[in-house]
């Protein structure tokens, strides 16, 4: 497993462009941005307040929460009264969030492609159902996140751009393989290029050996949809 390489600092300014979009976007009385699974590791990345980052280490230490449900089922999670219809799904959690007094909870995954990368949780204090519109905005504000939090690790692990190599036709390579993932995943050619560079700095490879792969058929990252889990 892969030690986090996303140094979360709630209140920080640079972490604070992390949740302020959502708290500007919707009614909400606080969010919380955290990676989740092995590759950037599972921790909080930014959190509005307290509140909001300790809902998030309930979830962590529990095990369970929406932010879990989220991201393994890869849609939002919305729970507009959870003291009027407390979720089942999470006796120690719902518990624990009622007793900080969190009226409402919603979740949305952070996703690039097949890639989990973790998700935002938000709260308010009193029952609140998001609309439609809401809920839209958040899913597009969480897949902005979740492109910025892999973009930023990637550079500052220092696999942001394929290494050098004596074979004059490397570059040509990786743009031919993420032609092909671009093509099984249905993304934009930037996200597909994210994915083969996750994908190498999970297994310790390089961007040429990952593109090889899926060039020659070895490797198919669609594969990655299918697995179970967060941590995948």
């Amino acid at each position: 497993m892969n030690e986090s390489i996303v140094d979360a600092r709630p209140g920080d300014a640079q972490q604070a462009e992390y949740w302020r979009p959502f708290m500007e976007a919707l009614p909400v009385t606080g969010t919380a941005v955290s990676t989740i699974g092995d590759l950037l590791g599972t921790e909080t990345v930014s959190a509005s307040d307290a509140v909001a980052a300790r809902l998030d280490e309930l979830q962590f230490d529990l095990g369970e929460g929406p932010c879990w449900d989220a991201l393994t089922l890869r849609r939002p999670v919305l729970e507009p009264d959870l003291q009027g219809r407390p979720r089942r799904a999470w006796p120690s959690f719902t518990a624990a969030a009622i007793d900080a007094g969190v009226g409402a909870l919603f979740a949305f995954p952070m996703l690039v492609g097949p890639l989990r990368i973790g998700a935002v949780d938000l709260y308010a204090r009193e029952a609140l159902p998001l609309d439609e519109a809401h809920t839209q905005a958040a899913t597009r504000l969480a897949k902005a996140a979740g492109r910025t939090l892999l973009r930023r690790a990637l550079a500052a692990a220092g696999r942001e751009e394929p290494p050098e190599d004596a074979n004059p036709f490397s570059r040509r390579v990786v743009h031919q393989a993420t032609g092909m993932v671009l093509a099984q995943l249905d993304v934009s050619a930037d996200d597909a290029r994210m994915v083969i560079q996750a994908h190498a700095f999970a297994t310790e490879r390089s961007m040429m050996e990952v593109s090889r792969d899926i060039l020659d058929g070895r490797l198919d990252l669609s594969e990655l949809d299918r697995e179970e889990g967060p941590e995948r």
